[in-house]
């Protein structure tokens, strides 16, 4: 979600999302919440985070609960390195719609954490 969030506000913007346990395909929940907001995450495949530890990169924001603790180290050139936790939502148990509503909880948290990133880290730099 964080990864569609940050193309959607500048499609400018190389960004690559990954995991530390990447599932086979974007968890359908996701997409359906992001869909609800004007934002297609469907093409998105899953991948992982050892496929890059190796690259350059100007930020490197963890995200997951327990991604601060479970994520390799970089050994690219990594300008920055952020912590941006939250609930994995994939873990939420319900009912169908308790666990969407975690979805969307989640996705408007994200929404606003990588809004106020792009304003203060990336807005200013790429003017």
């Amino acid at each position: 979600m964080a990864e569609g969030f940050l193309k959607s506000i500048d499609p400018s913007l190389e960004v690559y999302s990954a995991g530390v346990s990447p599932a086979n395909q974007v968890n359908p929940k996701a997409i359906q919440v992001m869909k609800e907001i004007g934002i297609d995450i469907s093409k998105n495949v899953p991948k992982n985070v050892e496929s890059f530890i190796n690259e350059s990169f100007d930020y490197v924001i963890t995200v997951c609960d327990n991604a601060k603790e479970t994520c390799p180290v970089f050994t690219g050139n990594v300008g920055k390195q952020l912590h941006l936790g939250f609930e994995d939502p994939a873990e939420a148990t319900g009912t169908e719609e308790e666990i969407l509503n975690v979805f969307r909880r989640v996705r408007d948290q994200i929404k606003i954490a990588f809004e106020n990133f792009y304003n203060n880290f990336i807005k200013d730099s790429t003017n």
